[in-house]
């Protein structure tokens, strides 16, 4: 399994709720800056839209709260491309504290040409990277939807 450690931040104390836990709102935070470090690593980051116009969109996403996360804290996202095509990428982070799994996040994004404002294919070289950066086995909570019964 291709996994990326390409972020860590601190737990900010303006983050927390009236328990003393991350608000819930507040998990997306990291989870966003990570995207940003994952967009920069495949070299589509800010730097690439300023040139091209190509922008990264998130489309959907599914946040999983699996532990809490109290302070003081560094939290450390691991990132994995999922699924690839021209367009679109599917990735997902996992937030540890301490190693230990506190969260899991997954999303679907689209490559938009904002100059063009539509979708448009990847740069090739791109398109390779991210392919060649595919988990071989997707983590079992990948794809999973809400209910209250078990499937």
């Amino acid at each position: 399994m291709t996994v990326l450690h390409l972020h860590s931040e601190p737990l900010r104390d303006e983050w927390l709720d009236a328990y003393g836990h991350l608000n819930e709102a507040y998990y997306l935070v990291p989870f966003s800056n990570a995207s940003w470090a994952l967009q920069e690593h495949f070299e589509i980051g800010v730097a690439y839209f300023e040139r091209t116009g190509g922008a990264i969109y998130t489309v959907e996403t599914h946040l999983r709260y699996v532990k809490e996360v109290r302070a003081p804290a560094a939290l450390d996202i691991e990132s994995m491309i999922l699924e690839t095509d021209a367009k679109r990428i599917r990735f997902a982070h996992v937030l540890l504290v301490d190693g230990i799994e506190r969260a899991t996040f997954e999303c679907m994004t689209l490559h938009f040409d904002t100059h063009g404002g539509r979708t448009a294919p990847l740069p090739e070289t791109v398109q390779t990277a991210l392919r060649g950066a595919c988990v071989a086995e997707l983590p079992d909570w990948a794809g999973c939807n809400i209910s209250l019964h078990k499937r």
